[in-house]
């Protein structure tokens, strides 16, 4: 595996994410933001953020699997949430959940989350940035 995931001790361990990652490759892969959308491009879980972070993350799924990669791969994820609020927590991991129950791996990596106003698009509600590292 070439991203070891820690928690180091002096930090709080929040199981939710991870606080460090430790990435060891080749190839670095820089994905452009990922969001609620089909592959023809329609919109997913329009006003439901559970069903667009669930698409979001299939879809990072789907771009590391083009270049060999999977999320055992990444070491970064950024989330730009429209409008959060701490009580969007629940949907929030509702739908990493459901991703990684459709994966099959774990989801948890070194993440930060940043409320935006907007995004591209105004059914978007959530965008997914991933970095990985790949021998």
């Amino acid at each position: 595996m070439t991203v070891e995931l820690i928690d180091p001790p002096g930090l709080p361990v929040p199981g939710v994410y991870r606080q460090v990652a430790v990435a060891r490759g080749s190839r670095t892969v820089y994905l452009a933001g990922q969001v609620a959308r089909t592959a023809t491009g329609e919109p997913v879980g329009p006003g439901d953020l559970a069903a667009q972070v669930e698409q979001a993350y299939l879809n990072v799924a789907t771009a590391l699997d083009a270049v060999g990669g999977s999320f055992d791969d990444v070491a970064k994820l950024t989330l730009y949430l429209v409008d959060w609020h701490p009580s969007k927590l629940a949907a929030l991991g509702e739908g990493v959940g459901r991703a990684q129950e459709r994966l099959g791996c774990d989801l948890t990596r070194p993440v930060t989350l940043l409320p935006v106003a907007a995004l591209a698009e105004p059914d978007l509600l959530v965008e997914v940035d991933a970095t990985a590292v790949l021998d």
